[in-house]
């Protein structure tokens, strides 16, 4: 079992104020991941998917986001692969993909092109079940405002849609495979 709690020690230390949205976001995110997969029937590692979806934001401390205590250097959509690169090091080579996949409903390289995003020229999609799971349940919370209100499907859509057809249509897949289960209230 991994410890969360050390890897997050190991970053975050001094800025308590964003390793608690990280936290409460990522408790949010890993509670929906599991529901999700355990309703899609699909056979998933759900401790993987708890404790990935615990890990998955981990590279946000490295961005600059100072509405949510991000004080670092990099633009706010490289908090993937910066994740990706810490949970590396830490020995977590599965973890660190979620982390790189999560974004959008995955990125690939010709979004990135297109969009002229500072990030590496390659597909960023979630391929796993556990990944997709996970890459599905973040689009529902948000790391600002009411941390623990899931967002409504509809204002999801919408979101998605700013970013384009091809995502959109990626993130309606995922709708298809893990939107069966019943939201649950906080």
């Amino acid at each position: 079992m991994t410890d969360i709690k050390e890897i997050f020690s190991k970053y975050y230390s001094g800025n308590d104020t964003l390793l608690a949205i990280v936290t409460l976001h990522s408790e949010c995110v890993a509670r929906k991941a599991v529901d999700c997969a355990k309703a899609s029937g699909l056979d998933i590692d759900l401790a993987f998917i708890h404790e990935a979806a615990m890990l998955h934001d981990i590279g946000v401390i490295a961005c600059d986001a100072p509405s949510i205590h991000c004080h670092g250097s990099l633009p706010y959509i490289c908090h993937g692969i910066a994740g990706r690169e810490m949970l590396e090091k830490a020995g977590l080579p599965l973890h660190a993909l979620v982390c790189e996949r999560h974004t959008g409903a995955g990125l690939t390289v010709e979004d990135i092109v297109r969009q002229n995003l500072p990030l590496p020229h390659r597909d960023m999609l979630p391929l796993s079940p556990e990944e997709k799971a996970i890459c599905y349940a973040d689009k529902f919370f948000s790391k600002s405002g009411d941390l623990t209100k899931e967002k409504p499907l509809d204002k999801v859509i919408r979101q998605m849609e700013i970013h384009g057809k091809d995502s959109l249509q990626r993130f309606l897949a995922l709708h298809e495979i893990f939107g069966k289960h019943k939201v649950h209230s906080l």
